[in-house]
């Protein structure tokens, strides 16, 4: 008679956490995949299948320790299932390595490590990836990342230290200036058709399956998709912009006519001149954090 209103209060607790904890799990993700975009997509999959659990378990684990198992599991599993430019098997071992306590150098590699491009993480093998974002853009300890890989603290130095290495020889070979990117007509015209309010336009390039999704919102398809632009004619100081996310083209999205920078992205997926997928990031703005960010000229 008691289970109910615990495992009500259980499932209060996990979505206070995952409002508090999801800008953290998707720098974990995005980088582990090397995609702002994947990162999102392990995050949502995360959430739907921690929430989905967690009445099934025995005893109420420690949330933040279990969603990012959960989130690194997800991850794996993507990446799985496409080419990696380098992978190993998570299990595989290196030569163990001991590390001083952070002195003013290891400072700076982490800064490095935090500074560096999403997409570059991707060209670390997969334990010296997740124990290098772990430690220096998250700030984990040695102890939590080594239950998290199941590895002994020993190896995850060892991962630790090779990854940094590797990671500082990738930023050496990189260019310092973003790539110069062309826009494609079709992203020009849906911004285009935006700023000037024209809804029917926009209407008209929907396909009959067109999926809307939004972050914390459930996923709408066919004519109910609609809506979305019914919603954003409220607020008549957006514009939109072309622009690239960490190599991939979107729609930057200004809240304010004033705006400097954008506050979100949108990203459209187009077949045969019409619009398949609309994803729109206005409540999951935290996908630009540590991306490079591409504006057109002007915008």
């Amino acid at each position: 008679m008691n289970q109910e209103p615990t495992a009500q209060a259980d499932q209060d607790e996990l979505l206070a956490l995952i409002g508090e904890l999801r800008p953290e799990l998707h720098r974990y993700c995005a980088r582990l995949t090397g995609s702002v975009f994947d990162g999102e997509d392990v995050v949502q999959d995360t959430l739907a299948t921690a929430s989905q659990m967690l009445g099934t378990l025995n005893a109420k684990p420690a949330l933040r320790a279990w969603l990012f198992r959960i989130a690194h599991n997800r991850a794996l599993d993507l990446m799985r299932g496409r080419t990696l430019r380098a992978a190993e098997p998570l299990e595989a071992a290196f030569d163990m390595a001991d590390l001083d306590e952070p002195d003013p150098l290891e400072q700076l590699i982490r800064q490095e490590a935090i500074a560096t491009a999403i997409s570059r993480f991707v060209e670390l093998p997969t334990p010296q990836r997740s124990a290098v974002i772990l430690k220096d853009v998250l700030g984990h300890s040695l102890d939590d990342i080594a239950g998290l890989l199941d590895l002994s603290i020993d190896a995850v130095k060892g991962h630790l230290a090779r990854g940094r290495t590797r990671l500082r020889e990738i930023n050496s070979r990189a260019s310092a200036s973003p790539v110069k990117r062309a826009y494609s007509a079709a992203n020009r015209l849906y911004a285009d058709l935006f700023n000037r309010r024209d809804w029917d336009g926009l209407r008209a390039l929907l396909a009959d399956d067109v999926r809307l999704n939004q972050a914390t919102h459930p996923v709408r398809t066919g004519a109910s998709a609609g809506m979305f632009f019914t919603i954003y004619s409220q607020t008549p100081e957006i514009r939109l912009a072309p622009a690239w996310l960490d190599g991939e083209e979107v729609i930057a999205v200004y809240e304010q006519g004033s705006e400097s920078a954008p506050h979100h992205v949108m990203r459209i997926d187009w077949r045969d001149g019409r619009i398949a997928i609309i994803r729109d990031f206005r409540y999951a703005a935290y996908v630009m954090d540590g991306a490079e960010l591409v504006l057109e000229q002007g915008a």
